[in-house]
């Protein structure tokens, strides 16, 4: 000890005189930490937590002092994140279909599940040898929940007008979508015929979100023709093989002014996921979860991805690097 009452000692690799008659608990205050918050190595020997206030420091004590870094204790709160097509603002960014399911109670627990607050569905005729059978409207209330009128099954403009003539007779409806075949092996859209229906049907006040390739310049020609929203296809209809083809759905959704939503080929989570992740407003899916093991749980499990992949977009990924990059800073390390 010297003539002031000083020790010399080493914290952290770093020279330090002090008074000879401290705790590492009084070391620890004098440094501005609490103690019950750091772990001591002294002399290459572990010091417990509940004796720092008896052990006192010695001259010439190597001291290795440690806490954790990086990390946080609150998630941010997220903004409300809804959005808006032809007016419409929703909520839900999951888009659910009304087909292939074993029965409407079934078709309407996934819905629930699912969170959707729009349904598409298909016009078909009424069966007039049973007018009292169920309905889907018995189940899925279209008050409480968008219908979204299709015109799945058309192979031709002309069909795929007449069909959407009659749905906005049968419900008023003017928000619907539009989808013209090109062939029934692909169920790839026809972009003529799709492209001719939706000059017709903006002409005639309809609000047509439209089914189309995954190509920014048909995207946009769409867009120009009246389309309030654009619907790329991921990969076939009834596929599963999620998106194919990542690049031009992200052209596309850079290139629009409306929104973008990925239709058909959506095969599991993980897909709704990356249509999100690549900025698009929403993911419309049937198959997906109607052939599922267990249709609830899944349509639970798209809320999910779809959520999570809309949070991913709105922080931004990490950049990507060839090499590796340390998560740990190397700043104070032992």
């Amino acid at each position: 000890m010297s003539a002031d009452g000083t020790i010399g000692i080493h914290i952290n690799g770093e020279h330090r005189r002090v008074r000879g008659d401290m705790t590492i608990a009084d070391l620890a205050n004098e440094l501005g930490l609490a103690p019950e918050k750091v772990a001591v190595e002294r002399n290459l020997e572990i010091v417990p937590r509940s004796t720092l206030a008896q052990v006192r420091i010695e001259d010439g004590d190597e001291l290795e002092i440690v806490h954790f870094v990086g990390g946080g204790d609150h998630a941010p709160a997220l903004p409300a994140d809804s959005w808006t097509v032809a007016g419409r603002t929703f909520n839900s960014r999951l888009i659910v279909g009304t087909g292939k399911y074993k029965d409407f109670a079934q078709n309407a627990a996934a819905v629930a599940a699912s969170g959707a607050e729009i349904v598409t569905v298909a016009v078909r005729r009424v069966n007039i040898s049973d007018p009292k059978a169920p309905m889907l409207t018995d189940f899925i209330d279209p008050k409480k929940v968008t219908y979204l009128p299709n015109t799945a099954g058309c192979f031709t403009g002309d069909e795929a007008i007449r069909t959407l003539r009659l749905a906005r007779e049968a419900g008023g409806w003017d928000l619907v979508k539009l989808e013209v075949l090109g062939e029934a092996k692909t169920l790839y859209p026809d972009m003529v015929e799709t492209l001719r229906a939706t000059e017709i049907l903006a002409k005639e006040g309809f609000l047509p979100m439209v089914y189309c390739v995954d190509d920014p310049i048909a995207a946009k020609r769409l867009e120009n023709a009246g389309a309030v929203a654009i619907m790329p296809l991921g990969a076939p209809i009834g596929s599963g093989l999620g998106i194919q083809n990542r690049v031009t759905i992200r052209l596309i959704v850079e290139g629009a002014s409306v929104p973008v939503l990925v239709d058909a080929g959506v095969g599991t989570a993980s897909d709704a996921s990356v249509a999100m992740e690549l900025g698009c407003d929403g993911v419309l899916m049937n198959t997906a979860i109607a052939e599922a093991r267990d249709p609830i749980l899944m349509a639970a499990a798209m809320k999910s991805a779809v959520e999570a992949g809309r949070m991913a977009y709105l922080a931004g990924r990490m950049g990507q690097r060839r090499y590796a990059d340390p998560s740990s800073p190397l700043a104070g390390l032992i």
